[in-house]
């Protein structure tokens, strides 16, 4: 039995592996036959700034409500430098990430001091001070906002119409989870996973607690920022409102509906609000209703699906999902054989 239970082991990272590629196969047939790819692109997006939010929250065990702080950084450095400054579009591109990265770390090495809720409005805070920051800075907007964003280029090959922005994000989704993936099972994966157990613990085991809150929360900040440089291109245009608070709520909801400290519960929390979402704003499309239910019913979306998620599944649904499954392949097992049945047996003698 135990030889069995090895391959069965051993088998298990090339299953996933497998779907995970099967996945982005068929997501990849999904912008051919759709006309208008908007939401398409915004859910992938999404689902790249979640998977950064997961590793924090899920991971780590931290807290943050200012996500779309780095998301707007993303767009700014790519409106700015391109229309401000005219520096070449692919350039800003490769710099959203990075600035992103470095603003994460600038302001978590004494944010990430506080914990719980403190921590939370904090990065809040971050967000809020941004956005008056947008709406008063000419540089930046000045509360009109910048247009006229020139389309991605890669030296003489153009980003022309949606579809190779879906490409596009689909792409740096496959690297997003990949690198989340790599860094969950290294080292300093299982060091930060200490830390959503017990700080005191991981710091006595060594692992440097506040650096180990900075990289992961610069990591997010990168994902972040690297989404919001594509959305840039892809709208063309960012003002203080295309980044508002509810955003960066609507993050952490898909990252708790999909399931916390799973790799693939920032995608599947991405798109299951996402639709949600979008079937709240077909209903408040109905004529007859006035013109405040759209934000009303988002508002009341995003509280209906967190109450009874945390209520039914207060796990998630990946983690969810993947306990049913278990329990289902330990009842479709088929009884032991003979042999095993006289080992155990001999086992129980002893």
């Amino acid at each position: 039995m135990s030889t069995n239970t090895m391959r069965v082991r051993a088998g298990v990272g090339p299953a996933r592996w497998i779907a995970a590629v099967v996945v982005f196969v068929i997501l990849g047939l999904v912008p051919l036959v759709l006309t208008d790819l908007t939401f398409f692109v915004q859910t992938v997006l999404a689902a790249v700034v979640v998977t950064g939010l997961s590793l924090f929250m899920g991971y780590a065990g931290q807290v943050s409500l200012g996500q779309s702080a780095f998301v707007a950084i993303g767009g700014l450095a790519v409106a700015t430098l391109t229309v401000n400054l005219g520096w070449p579009p692919l350039l800003t591109l490769v710099l959203a990430p990075v600035l992103g990265a470095f603003v994460a770390a600038l302001i978590g090495w004494p944010l990430l001091r506080l914990r719980g809720h403190y921590l939370a409005f904090g990065t809040l805070a971050v967000l809020l001070i941004l956005q008056t920051v947008m709406a008063t800075v000419p540089f930046l907007g000045g509360g009109v906002g910048i247009f006229g964003i020139p389309p991605l280029s890669v030296g003489p090959l153009m980003f022309s119409g949606q579809l190779p922005y879906a490409y596009l994000a689909l792409a740096v989704l496959a690297a997003a989870m990949v690198a989340a993936h790599n860094l969950v099972n290294s080292r300093f994966g299982r060091g930060i996973r200490a830390l959503a157990g017990s700080e005191s613990a991981a710091a006595s085991s060594g692992v440097s607690v506040l650096r180990s809150k900075i990289v992961v929360f610069a990591i997010a900040g990168a994902f972040a920022g690297l989404a919001g440089g594509i959305g840039a291109f892809f709208t063309p245009f960012v003002s203080q409102d295309t980044y508002p608070p509810l955003a960066s709520f609507g993050y952490v909801i898909m990252a708790m509906i999909g399931g916390l400290g799973t790799l693939w519960g920032g995608v599947v929390g991405a798109v299951a609000i996402s639709l949600w979402l979008q079937l709240l704003s077909a209903l408040a499309a109905l004529p007859g209703l006035p013109p405040t239910a759209g934000p009303i019913l988002q508002y009341a979306g995003y509280g209906i699906v967190l109450v009874v998620f945390l209520l039914v599944l207060p796990r998630g649904i990946v983690p969810s999902v993947a306990s049913a499954a278990s329990w289902w392949r330990s009842r479709r097992r088929p009884p032991p054989t003979s042999e095993a049945a006289r080992e155990e047996d001999v086992v129980d003698a002893r």
